[in-house]
Parts: structure tokens; sequence; C-alpha cells
């Protein structure tokens, strides 16, 4: 008896056993034979069985106190289905990095070119089956839904087409075959968009249920739209789509259709698809208005960096004696047979871009004489910069507004014009005006506005033949240039005066780099042609604020055309500028609010400006400024 006791102890003890063993013996079999993407799909499932389980509690637990909202952000997640792109990380990339991808861009331009590929079968037949299971209801109410949700689809698109562009411009550290690449493409193309789309018809739905609902299709909605949100969360790490998302996917599905069953009312969805596309318009508009007042916000303030600069420098000035103030070759100012130009500037680094990259591709910078005019605040900050850092050997002058007493004496109500922008009312803005009365012993000079960089020699430039008129610049008033303006959107062509005195469609052309001959600037008397329209347009609004618009009709008629390669506009707010117009442009210019200096700055532009500042010197490093 205790014999046959003991051997049914010793069976149990070995069906316990096997039972525990086989299993762990089978799943470490299988896991060997599985290849790397099947077992992460393997393993996902597994992990699945649990989550869909606290799925379901938490869909029970919160249905009580969770309320119904209108899917307000669920059309603009999109942004996110791709590793983060953002315009300034694109930008950036795009200044660091260039070159070619070879084959594999060749066939990212095919498939963002619009080339289409096949899904496979097993969800083709998947979707006819279901597709032909819908009642004629069901397709009326996803057609209206579709056409009310295209924006979702675009910015998803979007999305996908930058991060086709950021594929193509950075080189990959190893091969990858080009069908998986395609494969890749195509999964975060499509599956997302239908992942997102049925997403928003769950919620929709969901809208229509009755406050507080316990029904068993509302826990199955949410139960759906959480799975699939999880789903399209893996899909922006750039994983490939597996099962147990494409099996979301059809649970989904078979969860809509049960739900267009239960509210078949198409009107109903339509006016509620209506009002989440005006509440949506209605957000993005208010954040487009945000975003366009922060970026002048930026561009109106003076950075942190900048403004502890100059109070070092202002520091230092004044702890000289007079006599180490004084700036060398002085004699060179008033020698009309030099090169001359100047910048009127009350930003110390813009200034010194200006002076550096002229002199350091000058051929003879010995025959250069740079004239920096500022306000008497920044005064010392500007000459104790160029006292400890000299131009090499050109030579320099820096003046203050405020030492010419004719211009606060005659002038200083004319130079008053009315604007909010500090930009417009500067008195270094208009004083472009009165260069013969600056430099009377001048002949010739060139401006230039403190936000250019000169990349050419300039000695050509002096020898161009003005025709008899008083200014040389780059025209502005052609349609397939990012420059391109009109006349009559600075001046109020419908008052009399300005539609009988000038043409609404003159061509027009740019200040930033500009060649004035200064002896027939005198001859004809244009500063005081000037003062007469500043005047009419202090009584009258016949053009915005500004000196542009009073530069055309000043210098109206009065203007020779550059060769555009003289000088390139809009890196100050377009990103598109060909890199090879920049490269073959004498002078480049940031015309615009994001200047190379601010955070908000083009960063692909941002490396033509910096290469010219010495982010070495000990003052930037003290208050924080690098490249």
């Amino acid at each position: 008896m205790k014999l046959f006791r003991r051997c049914q102890r010793i069976l149990i003890l070995s069906l316990l056993s096997v039972s525990v063993f086989a299993p762990i013996i089978f799943v470490s079999q299988r896991l060997k034979n599985l290849s790397t993407t099947g077992r992460k799909e393997f393993i996902e499932d597994l992990s699945n069985i649990k989550y869909r389980t606290d799925g379901l509690k938490l869909s029970v637990e919160q249905e009580a106190s969770e309320g119904l909202k209108e899917p307000r952000k669920v059309l603009y997640e999109d942004k996110d289905l791709v590793s983060t792109v953002s315009y300034t990380l694109k930008e950036n990339h795009d200044a660091k990095e260039s070159g070619n991808v070879g084959d594999t861009t060749d066939m990212l331009e095919r498939t963002e070119n619009g080339t289409k590929y096949e899904n496979q079968d097993g969800d083709n037949q998947f979707q006819q089956r279901e597709i032909s299971s819908m009642s004629g209801e069901k397709k009326q109410l996803n057609q209206e839904i579709v056409q009310q949700d295209q924006h979702a689809h675009s910015q998803s698109r979007k999305v996908i087409d930058g991060k086709i562009k950021q594929l193509k411009d950075v080189k990959p550290n190893r091969a990858v075959p080009h069908d998986q690449n395609l494969q890749n493409m195509r999964k975060v193309t499509e599956r997302i968009n239908e992942m997102t789309d049925q997403v928003v018809r769950a919620k929709l739905y969901l809208s229509f249920t009755p406050p507080g609902s316990k029904s068993n299709l509302v826990k199955e909605l949410k139960l759906r739209i959480k799975e699939v949100e999880r789903a399209i969360s893996g899909a922006t790490k750039d994983s490939d789509l597996s099962r147990s998302a494409l099996q979301r996917m059809r649970n989904m599905e078979s969860s809509l259709s049960k739900a267009s069953r239960a509210y078949p009312d198409c009107s109903s969805m339509t006016t509620k698809l209506r009002s989440m596309t005006q509440n949506t318009e209605e957000q993005v508009r208010s954040q487009k208005k945000q975003v366009s007042y922060l970026f002048h916000l930026a561009a109106s303030t003076t950075p942190k960096g900048l403004h502890c600069l100059s109070m070092q420098l202002t520091a230092e000035y004044f702890a000289l004696d007079p006599k180490e103030r004084q700036f060398p070759n002085q004699q060179k100012l008033h020698d009309p047979e030099l090169y001359h130009y100047a910048v009127f500037s009350d930003n110390v680094l813009a200034s010194t871009v200006v002076v550096n990259s002229t002199v350091s591709t000058a051929m003879e910078p010995e025959k250069i004489v740079f004239h920096v005019v500022t306000d008497s605040l920044n005064f010392p900050a500007v000459s104790m910069w160029f006292l400890l850092n000299p131009p090499g050997k050109a030579t320099i002058q820096v003046q203050s507004i405020e030492s010419f007493d004719w211009l606060s004496t005659k002038y200083h109500a004319a130079l008053t014009q009315n604007s909010s922008d500090p930009r417009y009312a500067s008195e270094l803005n208009h004083l472009r005006f009165y260069l013969p009365e600056i430099f009377p012993t001048l002949n010739k000079i060139v401006l230039f506005d403190h936000d250019v960089v000169v990349q050419k020699d300039l000695t050509r430039l002096w020898s161009i033949n003005m025709k008899g008129k008083v200014n040389a610049a780059v025209e502005t008033c052609h349609k397939s240039e990012t420059s391109f303006h009109r006349m009559d959107a600075f001046i109020n062509f419908s008052d009399p005066f300005v539609a009988k005195k000038f043409h609404a469609d003159a061509c027009t052309w740019a200040f930033g780099m500009n060649l004035f001959d200064l002896q027939e600037w005198r001859r004809q008397n244009l500063t005081t042609v000037y003062h007469k329209y500043l005047q009419l347009g202090n009584k009258r609004p016949l053009w915005v604020a500004g000196s542009l618009p009073l530069g055309w009709v000043t210098f109206y008629k009065k203007t020779v055309a550059l060769d555009r390669r003289w000088h390139i506009l809009g890196l100050g707010y377009e990103s598109g500028v060909v890199r090879a117009d920049i490269d073959r442009a004498a002078v480049i210019h940031y015309d615009g609010i994001m200047k190379p200096w601010l955070d908000i700055g083009i960063g692909r532009h941002k490396g033509y400006w910096s290469k010219y500042v010495n982010y070495e010197d000990s003052h930037l490093q003290r208050c924080n400024i690098h490249a």
C-alpha cells in the first residue's frame, strides 16, 4: 500500500514538472526560430494581452466621470507621426550637412512624387470584405467624413514629406535595402492615415452617445481608440507596423461598422464634423496670430547677450584716457579718392560683421574707409569694440548722431515719423537721407544696412556708370523673385497727388547696399525733396511707415539698376533662397525680422554671418554669446 502511494506521488510530480517545463521549452524554441522583426511582434502580442485587460478596466472605471468632448487636437496630432522634424531642426541640419544619398535618394524622390505601391494581398482581401459588408448609409457617411477631414490627411502628408526630405539630406551610416525603405515609408504613409481617420470617426460616434452611457458599444469604442492611438504612438518611432497594429485596425473597423448601424443619421454627423472643422480653424488662426506677435516681439527685443556686451564695453571705454579713445589714420576720412563705406547701427555685433566682411574680402583693404554712425547710448560700446578689434589695414571712424549739431537744430522735427515700430521711428533709419550733409567732402559713398554680409570684393562697384542718376540699387520688381515688391503695396495711389506724381507699375528697388553719387544729390537738392514728402506723409496717409517708400518717391526716376548678383535679399524671412544665388552674390541681406544674431534667425543662413564673428573673444564668452 505504501509503495502504491509513493508511485502515485512520483507520477503526479512528474506530470506537474512536464506541465511547467514544456511551455518554457516550446516558447524558447519558437523564439530561436523567429527573425528579429518576428520576435519583436511576438513579444508585443504577448504584452498586449495584459494591455487590453488593463485598458478595459480603465475604460470601465473612468466612464462614469469622463465627459464627452470633441476631439479638438486629434486632427493635428499627425505632426508627431515621424521623428520630431521641426522647422528649426530642419534648417539647422541643412546648414550643417549636404550631400547625395545615392540610390536611396532616388527611390525616396519617386515616393515623394507620388509613386503608388500595392498593399499586401491579405490586407486588400480584408478591406474588400469590410467594404462589401458596409451598408449604403455607412458608405455615404464615410465619404462625407473623409471630405470634411481632408486636412488631417494633409497634415500627415506634410510630416511624411518632411521625413522624406530629412532622409534625403542625411547620408545613412549603413546600407539599407531599397525595398525595405519603400515598405517602411508605405506603412508610415498609408497605415497612419487610416488609423488617424479611424480615431476621428470613433470619437465622433462617442460624441453622439448620452452622457454617462455604459453600453457595450461605448466601452468597445473607447478601448479601440486607446489601442489604435497606442499603435500610432509606436509608429512615430519609425518602427514597422506590427501584426498586432494591423489587427487593431481590423478591430476598430469592426467597431465602427457597429457604430454606423447604431447611429445612421448622416446629417447629424456632417453637422458635427463642420463644427469640429470650424473650431479647429479658429484655433489655428489664433495660434498663427500668437506666433506672429511673438516673432515680432523677439525681433524688437535686444538679446540678453548683446545687452551684456554693450555694458561691458561701455564700462571699459569710460575707463580709458581721452587720448586712448582716438582711432588711427584719421587723415583719410575726407579723402575722396578712397573707397568710403557707411553703416548706421546701434548693434555692436551687426556693425562688426559688416566691417569685417567688407575688409576681409577686399583686394585693397588699405583704401577702405568705414564710417560707423550710432546713437549716443551705444557710441561708447561701438567705439571700444573697434579700438580693441581694429579692421586690419582699413580706416574706421565711429560717430554719434548727437554730434551732428546741424541735424538736431535744423531737421529734428522732420526726423520724427509717426510709427509704433521703433525700427521705423528711429533717427538712424532716416539718417540715410542726409548723406551729403554728413559727408560734405565726399563725392561717392556706399551705404550698407547693418544686416548685410559682404562676400566679394566691391572695387568694381565704384566704376559703375551712374548715367546721371543719384542712386544705384538692385531692383525688386520681378515677380519671379522672393524680394518682389509693388509700389501700390506701400504707397496710397488713391490719393490724387500720389496718382498724378508717380506710377503704380514703376520698378521698385531695395535698400541694403546702395551706391550714392553725392555730387549729383547736392545738385538736385534731394534732401529738400525728402522733407517735402515726409511732411506730406505726416499730414495724411500717403504711404506706410518706414524709409523704403520715402526712398522710392525721393529717388523716383533717379535710380540706376544694378545686376542682381551684387545684392541678394530675403535671408531674414525666406528659408528657400537658392544656395547657388547666395554663393554667387557679392552682398547678402538678412532683411526681415529673423536676423542672424537672434534665436529666431533661419538656421541654414546663419553660417554666412557667424563666420565673421570671433566667438573666442573674451567679451563674447563672458556674455555667453555663441555661434
